[in-house]
């Protein structure tokens, strides 16, 4: 019972005959493995077939899996309403998913559907499963803006979930590969088009899971693929599992990257557990030499065992916040460093900071406070990094396989002092804070784009939303940066 097998399939309109009107037979291999892959899930006769697709209700911060007793759907945005589906959902198993991943604390659940039709990323493999199966409900998932270990994690549950009911389960995952690898294709060409694909099938051959985590955002961006994230939420249902893989076909004479593979569970395999390997290896890089259960016992490292692991840095106050962002990522618990470890300004005075995280040359999460609110710059420093990192409101909260690409800044402000007019300001030398009764608003200084005082306090007073009307005192601050 529970996972019987996975696949893994794209999903053109116009493979639909009644679409693509003559242009699907560009795709005949890929339409023979689709074909195939329709007999083996025959085959299998499951109960219950998941879905999950990168065209269903996406949020940011939440694993969308469609509510109700079912869904109908068409391909009328295609031109072909004629092409219909009315699929029942296994309520049971879906709700088993839901309860379980809100105890594993992982954001999925049925809220939030603004469209019930079923779309275009379930319906296609549907299209080729139904002409040769027609039992068995459906689960579909949306993916979501987390990162790649919260897809992999909620594949886990679904299986546990699968395997508590005892039911017989096929999952799908529906994706395209890179959008760009031709120069005639609609999205043109780039180098990274053909790298995504050709690493992509490689690890399927393999079934070498863990090698996913690897795949950077920026060379996902870059490759514009589709399904990256319902891989490798497939691949969590195998996880612990021994799996026997084939890739039936790859086409790319669209422009677009098409790929087929199979993975069937073949009993138990305590080297495959790669969520908690990847962890594993992340703690062993980023908080050597301390293990789960020193971490456990003590709450306790010293920042210079692993600073000269990591990026370089060798400015203590970055170094400080890197390690709390990476203990907190990887343990959840608030990194606790002693006295002696640390510069003595660091411990004996107060300030307010800032720390300010980017990726990729994009800011990634920037949480501060203009006052000191705890005994010491240290904690301080602590306290924010941590917020930065999952609080920023602007942002999802960094997952760990990001730790790798992360570019740290931390900035130690001084006393704010007022000030009289914006002649006493200098958007490159002070940060300003603007207030008007409770509402306040600040900006750090010598921000890119940032050029001007005028510029500085409009944006300072949008912040805090200030009206311009309004009248507003003005502070200064200077800070010091660390990067």
């Amino acid at each position: 019972m529970g996972i019987l097998a996975t696949f893994m399939v794209p999903h053109p309109p116009m493979i639909i005959p009644e679409i693509g009107k003559g242009a699907e037979q560009q795709i005949t291999e890929t339409i023979a493995a689709y074909e195939q892959v329709a007999d083996e899930i025959a085959a299998l006769q499951p109960e219950t077939i998941i879905i999950s697709s990168p065209h269903s209700i996406l949020y940011s911060d939440y694993f969308h899996i469609s509510p109700g007793a079912g869904a109908k759907g068409s391909f009328a945005e295609f031109g072909v309403p004629e092409v219909n589906f009315e699929e029942t959902y296994d309520e049971a198993l879906r709700d088993l998913i839901c309860k379980k991943a809100d105890a594993y604390g992982v954001a999925a659940g049925k809220l939030g559907e603004k469209d019930p039709a079923l779309d275009h990323g379930t319906m296609v493999p549907l299209w080729f499963i139904r002409h040769k199966y027609q039992r068995g409900n459906i689960i579909r998932i949306g993916l979501s803006g987390l990162g790649l270990l919260y897809h992999y994690r909620l594949g886990e549950i679904a299986r546990e979930a699968a395997d508590q009911l005892g039911r017989r389960v096929v999952w799908v995952a529906s994706g395209d590969l890179s959008h760009k690898l031709q120069e005639y294709g609609p999205y043109g060409f780039a180098q990274e088009g053909p790298e995504y694909d050709r690493r992509v099938l490689e690890v399927a051959e393999r079934a070498a899971f863990d090698e996913w985590f690897d795949f950077d955002d920026d060379f996902c961006v870059k490759a514009a693929e589709c399904g990256h994230k319902s891989f490798v939420m497939m691949a969590g249902a195998l996880d612990g599992m021994a799996v026997k893989a084939k890739v039936y076909a790859h086409q790319d004479v669209t422009g677009v990257g098409y790929g087929i593979a199979s993975f069937y569970p073949m009993g138990e395999d305590e080297n495959r557990h790669f969520r908690f390997k990847f962890i594993n290896q992340l703690r062993s890089f980023f908080l050597n030499p301390i293990n789960e259960k020193e971490t456990n016992a003590k709450q306790d490292i010293l920042k210079s065992d692993i600073a000269k692991k990591w990026n370089d840095a060798t400015d203590p106050y970055v170094k400080l916040a890197q390690l709390s962002i990476a203990h907190y990522l990887l343990t959840g618990k608030e990194l606790i460093v002693s006295e002696d470890e640390l510069l003595p300004e660091m411990v004996q005075k107060e300030a307010g900071t800032f720390v300010s995280i980017h990726k990729f040359g994009k800011l990634r999460g920037c949480i501060g406070t203009f006052l000191p609110t705890t005994k010491c710059i240290a904690q301080e420093i602590i306290q924010n990094a941590i917020h930065a990192a999952t609080l920023d409101p602007r942002f999802n909260a960094i997952s760990p396989e990001e730790l790798k690409d992360l570019e740290i800044h931390v900035d130690v402000l001084s006393e704010p002092e007022p000030v009289q007019s914006t002649d006493q300001l200098d958007a490159k030398r002070y940060g300003v804070i603007v207030s008007s009764g409770k509402k306040r608003g600040l900006l750090l200084p010598d921000l890119e784009g940032v050029d001007t005082v005028e510029q500085q306090v409009a944006i300072a007073m949008q912040k805090g939303g200030i009206d311009s009307s309004e009248t507003v005192q003005l502070q200064r601050f200077e800070v010091i940066r660390h990067q």
